[in-house]
């Protein structure tokens, strides 16, 4: 994939002077940690190392800014700017996503049938080093069998009862709808009835490719492209329960959970980065191309609804991945956790430009040509 990165001036940001990046301090302490701790993160195609980033994430961890200047100010002293622009000269797609906050019971009953399930023990990681011959190289997940290693069931199969009698249900909730798009945005809070509040994020997949019942319903005249969304798509399932299966089985693919439990619940869960994201701060990006803990700077003149009516304008930091999230300019807004942040994250698809923040130590290696 063909992109340019452009250096650009931090006064070349359209709004970059109303932006108090404060936030971000916090989430790079945490990634400094866990790249220190337990390990550093992958390297995107672009080439940004956690090594580059690294001496910036400490001094993260120890500055106190004294205002929302003296926080634009550490970026700039530190970081250079570049505009991503894609080989057509097009701008990137900015959507957004949450966590749920879903009522379930830990035993099921006649209402609360559907289960969140863990990663089942024949599921196995595969890589160039265990990839069968002729396995499709996009699979990053198979079915260890006698026999070796197997494209896993998908969604129909295991809706069907694939899994049942193995230990894995994590919780059962009322409705599978719910439990579907619980897989799209990957985390969740599960309420149970005595109060108890138990968070949980992805843990792996089926590894079938992603594929959106959105656009299904749009090809098949059942949706406007023009007014689609989460809470149009769920509109029209409710409205035809005897095809909510025939739709969701559409994708394949079926996602396999976790606990993450995070002791400050004002904070989003652990996600791809292994540390919390923050709302309104966490960007997803494509993994293959970009690093975790690296800065952006989100600009969309028609995203307006996320900031009171203003142009959203905001530093970003990378904590996050998605299986839709593909390509340079390609990012995924975490606006928070239960039905407003819901809400805000349902009618978010909007052209945006990408500024990444290069560490100016690896700026120079980096600014010039194609990745």
């Amino acid at each position: 994939m063909d992109f340019r990165l452009t250096p650009v001036a931090f006064s070349d940001l359209p709004g970059w002077t109303e932006d108090d990046p404060t936030p971000l301090l916090e989430p790079m302490r945490r990634c400094r940690d866990h790249i220190l701790g337990t390990k550093p993160y992958r390297t995107g195609s672009l080439g940004i190392t956690a090594q580059d980033l690294l001496p910036e994430l400490a001094a993260a961890g120890s500055f106190a800014p004294s205002d929302t200047a003296a926080a634009r100010a550490f970026f700039e002293a530190r970081f250079q700017p570049f505009l991503i622009a894609a080989a057509d000269g097009g701008q990137g797609i900015v959507t957004a996503y949450y966590e749920p906050e879903v009522e379930v019971r830990a035993t099921p009953d006649n209402a609360f049938r559907f289960p969140f399930h863990r990663r089942p023990q024949d599921l196995v990681d595969i890589d160039d080093t265990n990839r069968p011959e002729g396995f499709d190289p996009y699979l990053a997940f198979g079915r260890q069998r006698e026999s070796g290693i197997e494209e896993y069931p998908d969604r129909a199969a295991i809706d069907r009862g694939l899994l049942a009698g193995q230990g894995l249900e994590i919780a059962y909730a009322r409705s599978k709808v719910d439990v579907f798009f619980i897989h799209i945005q990957g985390a969740a809070r599960l309420l149970y009835p005595d109060g108890t509040v138990r968070r949980i994020t992805y843990a792996a997949k089926t590894g079938h490719r992603f594929s959106p019942i959105g656009r299904l319903l749009i090809d098949r005249g059942e949706i406007d492209a023009a007014t689609v969304s989460m809470a149009s798509i769920r509109y029209w399932l409710a409205r035809h329960p005897d095809r909510v299966d025939e739709v969701l089985w559409h994708n394949r693919s079926y996602i396999f959970f976790r606990d993450a439990p995070v002791e400050d619940h004002r904070l989003g869960p652990v996600a791809a980065a292994k540390v919390p994201i923050v709302a309104g701060r966490s960007l997803a990006v494509d993994r293959l191309i970009h690093t975790f803990g690296t800065p952006f700077f989100i600009r969309s003149e028609s995203l307006t609804h996320l900031d009171g009516g203003r142009p959203f304008a905001r530093t970003m930091l990378a904590l996050d991945t998605g299986s839709a999230i593909v390509g340079p300019a390609r990012g995924d807004i975490f606006t928070g956790s239960g039905d407003a942040a819901g809400d805000l994250a349902g009618n978010v698809r909007n052209p945006a430009d990408f500024y990444v923040f290069v560490p100016k130590t690896a700026a120079q290696r980096l600014g010039h040509g194609k990745a």
